[in-house]
């Protein structure tokens, strides 16, 4: 079994004044106390806000990005039924005019003639709205209102390669939403008893060559909210996990590492998520639609393989009780950068 990990609980600064890992900050929080005060080490840096908001008919995602050389926005939708996808990315050298706050919750935008995404937090809740001319030959507008229950916790984990190669993850689950997409003529309403969104915040200085694998699912199951967060390779052997449940808004933390088990031949083939010495998670993912995003531009290579799918299995909780998981909807990914 893997040692508990140091939990924070106050305000803490990502970095020292050399732009070094501030060892302060290694550990996880309830809540988002760490500042990322990213500096130095050019070409290194990485740094997103990636939402996923799962409505009852209709998956949406938009992230905004920054790699240091680049910034990349990316708007994407699955209609479950139908399976109709789309995806619009937008890649802007440099990306000055793309400012990445150093605050989890602090406001985003990109703005840009094709593609417009603007993150405002404010009063508890998170505005998420997109205006796209050409999407797919039509124009999407999407208006969500992301609410921040006032009583919920949020993993927030450093994950420490060393001083100089670091990455601060900030996971928010099971979010209501409400509002609304629309594609053309098609308009997707967002209940927010039934739709849920998700955060994936990253700040970090990161190796030339990184690989990862994440498992996510934010629903209402039996009458509760429901979060799922694993994570494996990356954060192998550094002592620290981004695994958690969450329950109506309170997290259980998972110290121990999780391994994924997959055909990287046939990924929609069933996934298997497995706590590494024990039995505390035993978890199936089977796949019903695979994403895949390719970047290659020169000296950048980026290979994401995303799944939507259900999750099956089982999450044994601190105090010994079973969190079981039944046609739980969510995604997996494998994740390939050199960059």
């Amino acid at each position: 079994m893997q040692h508990a990990e140091r939990e924070i609980i106050g305000p803490v600064a990502l970095c020292d004044s050399k732009g070094l890992l501030n060892p302060e900050a290694i550990g996880f929080a309830r809540q988002p106390f760490i500042q990322s005060n990213l500096t130095g080490h050019f070409m290194r840096k990485k740094k997103w806000n990636y939402w996923c908001v799962y409505g009852e008919d209709l998956l949406f995602s938009a992230t905004i990005s920054h790699l240091d050389y680049a910034a990349v926005c990316f708007v994407y939708i699955l209609d479950y039924e139908t399976q109709r996808f789309y995806e619009k990315q937008i890649t802007i050298p440099i990306g000055r005019n793309v400012k990445m706050p150093e605050g989890v919750l602090d406001s985003v935008k990109f703005i840009n003639d094709s593609l417009t995404v603007q993150l405002v937090h404010i009063q508890g809740e998170t505005h998420l709205s997109v205006t796209i001319q050409d999407f797919d030959n039509e124009v999407l507008h999407a208006d969500l209102h992301i609410v921040h229950p006032p009583h919920d916790e949020s993993l927030n984990v450093v994950i420490p390669k060393s001083r100089e190669i670091f990455q601060f993850t900030a996971k928010h689950h099971s979010l209501p939403t409400s509002g609304f997409v629309k594609i053309g003529n098609k308009r997707y309403d967002f209940n927010p008893d039934y739709s849920f969104a998700v955060l994936d915040y990253g700040r970090g200085v990161w190796p030339r060559k990184a690989e990862w694998n994440w498992a996510m699912a934010s629903q209402r199951l039996g009458g509760r909210r429901i979060g799922l967060n694993f994570g494996g390779k990356w954060t192998d052997g550094t002592g620290m996990t981004e695994n958690a449940v969450f329950i109506d808004g309170v997290m259980t933390k998972i110290h121990e590492d999780v391994l994924f088990t997959y055909d990287p031949k046939n990924f929609m083939k069933p996934w298997k998520i497995r706590t590494k010495f024990s039995d505390t998670i035993d978890i199936t993912f089977t796949p019903f639609f695979k994403r895949v995003s390719l970047t290659n531009v020169k000296i950048v290579r980026t290979e994401v393989h995303q799944l939507v799918g259900y999750f099956n299995g089982r999450v044994q909780l601190h105090d010994g009780s079973i969190l079981y998981i039944r046609q739980m909807l969510g995604c997996t990914e494998e994740h390939l950068a050199k960059w």
